[in-house]
């Protein structure tokens, strides 16, 4: 790259380093907040709910990844914009679409980084989330008055409150964990009869899974085929499958758009520019959403489904830089 790509590539950067400051701290805040109302339940205390959120960061991260692209690439090339650089790069000859190929170059190293904490860092950080937090709620208050009868096998934990009968009881908790420890399951019942030694009979049950909520790429890939080969229900999650794919898709997608939105003003206030990007980004967000169920309901194309918002917002940049040029 020329000198003054590199320029540009360090706005860009600087740029979608203050958008994360900005906007991970503020989510995750918002994530805390929601976490409080839970405190004082079981054992779940405030550190507890800090540890959660600090947990989910990858996370959500990569949920808001097309949302700081966004407004990243606004920030930079909104200063640009501001100290007149656009212009004087403009008339030195430095195309729309020069200016949009090295965005991308730009916008292919966020994927790829995202690509690794997809894969590698935030389903083990989810998944420790979520069987901290279960483990914490789990424990009733009951808890202290009467921690009832525990037994464990390699990968089972059973509980029983009370056992008033010699084959009814009351109370019944049963957790599934995986190698490392982690709950992946809980199941409580209100009370359960032991019909043989192997049969019991849960009443009033309560499922909770917790693996699925936070699998690799490829562990969600294999879960796929295997409910398919099986002949369950698979729907959702390959749609969240997909929908992985279709999330860096639309990242792609709103870096480049960010190009004609700064060109097509290029004397207006970065303040504004911002204001337009926020709006421009939570319209994408619903408009993702609404595709997204409207897909599932109408039993739809996945990959059609979750590729769409992505490939129409690329169009619309291409066709708006094409106006531009």
């Amino acid at each position: 790259m020329t000198l003054l790509e590199n320029y540009i590539v360090r706005q860009i950067v600087g740029g979608l380093c203050i958008a994360t400051a900005i906007l991970l701290p503020l989510f995750s805040f918002l994530d805390v907040i929601e976490q409080l109302d839970d405190v004082g339940e079981g054992f779940y205390t405030t550190k507890d709910a800090f540890l959660y959120v600090s947990y989910l960061l990858p996370r959500r991260f990569i949920q808001l990844a097309p949302f700081i692209a966004l407004v990243g690439t606004v920030i930079g090339l909104g200063q640009l914009a501001v100290n007149l650089e656009l212009i004087t790069m403009r008339a030195a000859g430095l195309s729309p679409m020069r200016i949009s190929r090295v965005v991308l170059k730009v916008g292919l190293f966020l994927l790829i980084v995202l690509g690794v904490m997809e894969q590698f860092v935030a389903p083990e950080l989810q998944h420790k989330a979520i069987t901290h937090r279960a483990g914490a709620l789990a424990q009733s208050t009951e808890l202290g008055k009467s921690l009832g009868t525990w037994t464990r096998d390699k990968r089972q934990i059973l509980r029983v409150g009370k056992s008033p009968k010699g084959r009814y009881m009351e109370n019944v908790e049963v957790m599934y964990i995986d190698d490392s420890g982690m709950l992946i399951e809980h199941i409580s019942a209100e009370y359960a009869e032991i019909k043989t030694e192997k049969e019991w009979e849960l009443n009033n049950v309560t499922k909770r899974v917790f693996a699925e909520n936070s699998m690799q790429t490829l562990e969600l890939y294999n879960f796929v085929r295997y409910l398919r080969d099986t002949g369950q229900q698979a729907d959702a999650y390959e749609l969240a499958l997909w929908r992985k794919l279709g999330g860096g898709l639309v990242t792609l997608a709103m870096i480049l758009l960010s190009v004609p939105f700064v060109l097509s003003s290029v004397r207006g206030g970065i303040a504004n520019r911002l204001v337009l990007a926020g709006i421009t980004g939570i319209c994408v967000y619903l408009f993702d959403q609404i595709v997204a169920n409207v897909g599932l309901l109408l039993d739809l194309s996945f990959p059609l489904v979750a590729l769409a918002p992505g490939l129409i917002l690329i169009w619309l940049a291409i066709a708006w830089l094409q106006r531009l040029a």
